[in-house]
């Protein structure tokens, strides 16, 4: 387990060993989240780092039903 402090300016150090296991880099964004008992940080991504994550073939339909709309 690792340990670290909160600054006189509230400014939380992530040591080396899990910015290297999640692969966190400067000025990289964190979602903050707040639970009963603790403090949760979660690297944001893009929407664009996000395509594909899923597995199979995309079936989104937005275009489709836009065109009946329309006509």
């Amino acid at each position: 387990m690792d340990i670290t402090t909160v600054s006189p300016k509230f400014q939380v150090v992530i040591p080396k060993r899990v910015r290297e296991q999640f692969g966190l880099s400067p000025w990289q964004t964190l979602q903050v989240i707040a639970l009963p008992g603790r403090i949760e940080l979660v690297p944001t991504q893009s929407p664009a780092a996000q395509r594909g994550f899923l597995p199979g073939k995309n079936t989104f339909q937005r275009e489709l039903v836009a065109a009946e709309i329309c006509t």
